[in-house]
């Protein structure tokens, strides 16, 4: 090789380097990228490395996973030693089983564990080419594996043109950039190779080249063989300022041209089916178009003898662009249509050529591309879906059926977060009506919804559009429709307005059976559950039983539903196997809806943790797609999450930022979690005068305000504060209201929280210690452990009130340690006190010991001095109320129960905190 010293060090050092890493070799077309991949392959065989290579193919790479094929057919052998449910990943990638196609997380976790097996036997060096072409599916299990090789024994050298956008690009993996040659260099590999140049072609050869070694080898041969000299390059290479990979391409072009007519169209069918080209092309083990009778091209240099299968294959990636290129458009269909019959067995291949093989409208071809949309759409290629449609709309011979195909396009490109597609698909949809149009309003309702929240006008929008297809005399359900409902009531769900939404139950009232069931499921959870979600559970577990059945967005709405109703961890499963690939195969909006429900089930089985990083995920996309309703709404969860774990100032700036811009829009969604941070805030830090008026902000007591989603959710909250801030009266009246309307039936979490509001506002012994051991014994108790938590610190307290010290300690101990679990400090502190009241030792956290603020010290120390609240109060100038509310929170960070135990208390404090 010459002019690549420094390329050659650095891959010597990858090949020699301990463990595993990825490296992505990136430059323009013809510079030298595969000889560089071929070098590092021989260096790596030299070490005793096991080489697979792969090619990534422009015609398939709109195939999902059709490129993850070629680099596992020879490991396929190692299947049989993986476990069951990483085989069953497989099979369905590869279409050997049916079944929901895995997230790229779980398929790259699997191919981790298949590459771990094979290097356990020798080092492995995957050699990918051409990684530009390889399919999105493909590209990002790549970039997933090549981002966790550290340790392992598999190493990753990948090729990418520099001038064809690639999911490598973000796949944040190192990069060797390969440059053109210099001067010197190119003058060196040319008259290397060919010597005694007439000086004239060599200078015109060097011009044209411009350093690229593709065009220094192949240049010359075809200057001499055409006669042509230094005076008349134009007529060589093409005028100046052509790009040299045009260039290059009429090189190849002059001698595919010179082939016979056999030959050439031989030549083209496999350049359209993906022939592999270089020396990975034997590797390809996927069914392809095998070219026969074609040894006139190999003489010319256009193929070579693949040395395993024998088969012809191409020279270099760039003959294959300019077989194509240089065909006219009637070969290439022709070319096409043979093709289609090929693989006549495989759907969306055989779309994919009888779509570029037509030219007229053909309903037959529309409709083998509508099937192949909807097989990509099942398996995460939402983009290949919106293509296929787009041509399947087209091809359509009625333009009815090319509206609805437009249509179907548009819905899937808007679902997916792809607003500016989906609106020049509605634009160019002539046929229906324009700006009015059913799929019109789907698109911009679905823009003015995540771009802005804008619910008001979507609302008045999407209920016109419905009553207008009501009016048109429909008798028949059909997709428009069902888009158009469920988009209203995901509106109305984001508004949760009381008019809005009887104006819906209205309308879809008078629609009767052309609404689906579906969408009747969702209208009763996302409203109110309170009125509307008796035996909503049992629905949706029925649905949930096809899950072939259902899209993408359908199991992201059952199971926006199924948290409505407390189900979500059942069905959580479900998301977290095909959230990664919609997130990362483009249908962003339903990943960020999938990250949500995650995140909110993490939060409430009590993965805290895993619930934050969730949310900072969801955060980033949603941001970067300038999704403002969905970063609002990850914002409201993670607030939510910090006001759990008494993080109080990070909570409340997340509050603060989520009301700032939901409620001017009127997304009472948003809002009502906005006062459920502030709540569950004051909760944590024991002001529960702030909680109570906080809570009462989503619903007052005795009652449960319609469409407010988080009513019957903070039952606990407005509970406890009121009891806590002397409102025994009304706790009582709304821990009445739940029972009278049947929580308990509704869902396992308001089940749980019912009884124990129950319990904690009784006089009556008996009935309390009933509705204790109904929460406390409940089978979902333990699958909300932050509610059951609260409730046995309730019960401790009371037991030791009750009965006796000795009788509230296994409540409490149970309390602590799962607030402590949990990461809940200030709630581990009040458990901790109350246990310590018991007469049962306990070890406090010093650094919440001594977390006094200079005012609660003030109100503390006057407190141990003997004054009551009022005379605080007065001497600070605050109320009674006020003064209480610190001195709750005054008493867990001191570890004591009482004002009696506030002086010794105090008497340890570090010199730090004294006054």
């Amino acid at each position: 090789m010459v002019g690549r010293e420094h390329e050659q060090e650095v891959l010597s050092g990858f090949v020699t380097a301990p463990g595993g890493q990825a490296l992505v070799l990136r430059g323009d077309t013809g510079v030298g990228k595969s000889a560089l991949l071929d070098h590092v392959a021989d260096l790596a065989a030299g070490e005793r490395h096991r080489v697979i290579r792969a090619t990534g193919v422009e015609a398939e790479s709109e195939l999902p996973f059709a490129g993850l094929h070629q680099f596992l057919y020879p490991l396929l052998p190692h299947l049989d030693r993986l476990d069951d449910s990483h085989r069953g990943v497989f099979d369905v990638v590869f279409g050997r089983s049916e079944g929901p196609p895995p997230s790229v997380m779980t398929l790259g976790i699997a191919v981790l564990d298949l590459l771990s097996l094979a290097a356990s036997q020798e080092p492995l060096l995957l050699v990918l080419d051409d990684g530009q072409w390889l399919d999105t599916s493909s590209t990002e299990v790549c970039g997933f594996v090549g981002r966790r090789l550290t340790g392992s024994s598999v190493k990753l050298a990948v090729g990418l043109r520099s001038d064809v956008p690639s999911g490598f690009d973000t796949a944040a993996l190192p990069q060797l950039p390969v440059t053109t040659l210099s001067e010197k260099a190119s003058e060196q590999l040319l008259d290397l190779h060919h010597p005694g140049l007439d000086p004239g072609v060599r200078r015109l050869v060097l011009d044209e080249a411009l350093g690229n070694p593709l065009a220094l080898l192949e240049l010359p041969p075809h200057l001499l063989r055409s006669g042509r000299t230094a005076g008349d390059r134009d007529e060589t290479v093409g005028y100046s300022g052509v790009p040299l990979p045009l260039r290059l391409r009429h090189v190849y072009g002059a001698r595919i041209q010179a082939l016979g007519d056999a030959v050439r169209a031989e030549l083209l069918r496999g350049a359209l089916d993906g022939v592999g080209a270089g020396t990975a092309a034997g590797r390809t083990r996927r069914t392809r178009y095998r070219m026969r009778d074609a040894d006139e091209a190999a003489a010319c240099g256009l193929l070579d003898i693949d040395p395993l299968s024998g088969e012809f294959v191409f020279r270099h990636p760039l003959v294959r662009s300019t077989v194509v290129q240089t065909a006219t458009p009637n070969e290439r269909r022709t070319a096409h249509a043979v093709l289609a019959h090929v693989h006549r067995d495989d759907v969306e291949r055989r779309a994919m050529h009888l779509a570029a093989s037509t030219v007229d409208p053909d309903e037959e071809v529309a409709a083998a591309l509508e099937a192949a949309a909807d097989s990509a759409t099942r398996r995460g290629g939402s983009q290949a879906a919106v293509a296929w449609l787009t041509r399947a709309a087209e091809l359509s011979e009625d333009r009815e059926e090319r509206s609805r195909r437009l249509g179907s396009a548009a819905f899937i490109a808007g679902h997916a977060g792809l607003l500016d597609r989906a609106q020049q698909l509605v634009g160019s949809d002539t046929a229906s009506g324009g700006t009015d149009s059913p799929a019109s309003v789907v698109v911009s309702a679905y823009g003015a919804l995540y771009e802005d929240g804008d619910v008001r006008s979507s609302h008045r929008q999407v209920l016109a559009a419905i009553e207008g297809v009501r009016d048109s005399g429909v008798t028949e359900p059909n997709e428009v429709l069902t888009r158009l409902v469920n988009l209203l009531l995901a509106i109305d769900q984001y508004a949760s307005d009381e008019t809005s939404w009887e104006g819906t139950h209205a309308l879809l009232g008078s629609l009767g059976d052309l609404v689906s069931p579906l969408s009747r499921v969702y209208e009763d959870a996302w409203g109110d559950v309170v009125r509307r979600g008796a035996g909503v559970a049992d629905r949706v577990e029925r649905a949930f039983a096809d899950l072939r059945a259902l899209e993408p967005w359908d199991i992201s709405r059952l199971s926006v539903a199924a948290y409505h109703v407390d189900t979500l961890s059942r069905y959580r499963p479900h998301l977290q196997r095909i959230v990664d690939r919609e997130v990362e195969t483009g249908a962003t909006a339903s990943g960020m809806i999938m990250l949500h429900l995650i995140m909110l089930d993490q939060m409430a089985v009590g993965e805290w943790d895993e619930a934050e990083r969730t949310g900072r995920r969801g955060l980033e996309l949603a941001a970067s797609r300038h999704h403002a309703l969905f970063a609002h709404h990850t914002r409201a969860y993670l607030g939510l999450l910090a006001a759990m774990r008494g993080e109080g100032e990070r909570a409340r700036e997340l509050q603060a930022a989520v009301d700032a811009w939901a409620r001017p829009r009127g997304v009472g969604f948003l809002t009502q979690i906005a006062d459920a941070i502030g709540t569950t805030a004051a909760l944590s830090e024991g002001d529960y005068e702030a909680a109570y008026l906080h809570a009462i902000g989503i619903t007052p007591p005795g009652t449960f305000t319609p469409y407010a989603h988080q009513a019957p959710r903070t039952l606990l909250d407005l509970v406890e504060a009121a009891l806590h801030t002397g409102r025994t009266d009304q706790a009582r009246a709304h821990a009445l209201a739940a029972q009278r309307a049947r929580l308990p039936d509704i869902s396992p979490r308001l089940a749980l929280i019912t009884h124990g509001a129950l319990a904690m506002t009784t006089t009556d012994p008996t009935e309390a210690d009933h509705h204790y051991q109904q929460a406390e014994t409940h089978p979902a108790a333990a699958t909300f452990p932050f509610e059951h938590a609260r409730i046995r610190l309730a019960h401790g307290i009371h037991l030791r009130h009750t009965q006796g010290r000795k009788a509230a300690r296994v409540s409490l101990t149970v309390a602590a340690e799962t607030f402590e679990r949990l990461g809940a400090p200030t709630w581990t502190e009040r458990a901790r006190a109350e246990l310590r009241a018991t007469g049962a030792a306990t070890v406090a956290s010093p650094a919440h010991l001594a977390e006094l603020t200079w005012q609660e010290r003030r109100i503390a120390d006057l407190a141990a001095g003997g004054l009551t609240n009022k005379e605080i109060g007065q001497r600070m100038h605050l109320s009674p109320r006020t003064v209480s509310s610190h001195l709750y929170r005054v008493f867990p960070k001191l570890g004591i129960t009482s004002r009696a135990a506030l002086r010794d208390a105090l008497g340890t404090m570090p010199d730090s905190q004294d006054m």
